[in-house]
């Protein structure tokens, strides 16, 4: 017969084992979402003649980065579900941080784009089709993975060359930023903290200040001219709720100090952003946009 404290540890490691399966199993599920919804996103708007419009040329980057922002660290999540060791080599780390950045700071950027978009379609309808010509949208786009490339780079180098002498420990769900700051023991590593989330919030900050000056016209013109403006500005609402989510949940990451609250919530925050908000952008275009909802009608 087994003694009671090693019933007791048996019990333990099942019950441990069931909660990493299950944990396994939500986040295979978030993955397969996240990459199938933003693959439906982008073969409809290249295949649908209805959309090959400014909107959802902006649209189809944005679903594509997504695909690409939580491949950087939901495979990796996924791996460690079953692993005792949950190890990453300090390349791959740097290489994790350098994309996590990229396609989150294009992103930021990309969505001031679109409110710059929905500004020009919504204040300036009869010249917009001149102002957004083919060519300011590719420009557009190409300054937003020119701009999050050029920063996440930066960061990723000052991060690499960081002595690390300390803990090798990351006490975190992947490699950010701000947790492998922690474990460095440079007496520079307070400045180069100052330098890194400069440099992040210039193009956070930036982007998001773009943003709402964008709005703020917009509003204005439909609180103007009226009923026919307010339908115009429902376009603007998927736009707007992905904005919140994301700008939201990356404020409440990176702004709040991690020591004021638990390592749970740090790691929900975290899920928050750099998981949930990719999964849901998706769901939030095609159920709030009728052009959406008909191009999949078209397609089935």
């Amino acid at each position: 017969n087994l003694s009671s404290p090693t019933m007791f540890l048996l019990l333990g490691f099942s019950n441990a084992y069931r909660a990493q399966v299950t944990l396994c199993l939500c986040f295979s599920l978030v993955y397969l979402m996240t990459v199938l919804g933003n693959l439906l996103i982008v073969t409809l708007i290249w295949l649908d003649a209805h959309l090959h419009s400014p909107m959802y040329f902006f649209l189809g980057h944005l679903s594509f980065m997504d695909i690409c922002y939580s491949s950087v660290t939901l495979p990796k999540i996924l791996g460690d579900s079953f692993s005792l060791r949950k190890t990453i080599s300090f390349a791959g780390c740097i290489m994790q941080i350098y994309f996590f950045l990229c396609f989150g700071g294009s992103e930021c950027m990309l969505l001031a784009a679109m409110a710059y978009d929905r500004y020009l379609a919504i204040c300036h309808p009869l010249h917009y089709s001149a102002l957004m010509s083919k060519r300011r949208c590719h420009c557009l786009v190409a300054i937003s993975w020119l701009s999050g490339s050029f920063s996440s780079l930066i960061q990723a180098l000052l991060t690499a060359h960081l002595p690390f002498c300390k803990s090798n420990m990351i006490d975190h769900l992947f490699c950010e930023m701000p947790f492998l700051l922690k474990a460095s023991c440079s007496p520079n590593a307070p400045l180069n903290k100052v330098a890194l989330y400069a440099l992040a919030g210039t193009i956070a900050m930036g982007s998001f200040l773009l943003t709402v000056v964008s709005y703020i016209h917009i509003i204005r013109a439909v609180l103007q001219k009226g009923a026919g403006m307010r339908r115009a500005f429902a376009t603007c609402t998927s736009h707007l709720t992905v904005v919140s989510l994301f700008f939201g949940a990356g404020a409440v990451a990176y702004l709040v100090p991690h020591s004021s609250g638990s390592k749970e919530m740090d790691e929900v925050i975290t899920l928050l952003y750099a998981i949930v908000t990719p999964m849901l952008n998706p769901v939030i275009y095609s159920l709030r946009n009728s052009e959406v909802k008909g191009a999949i009608r078209r397609a089935l």
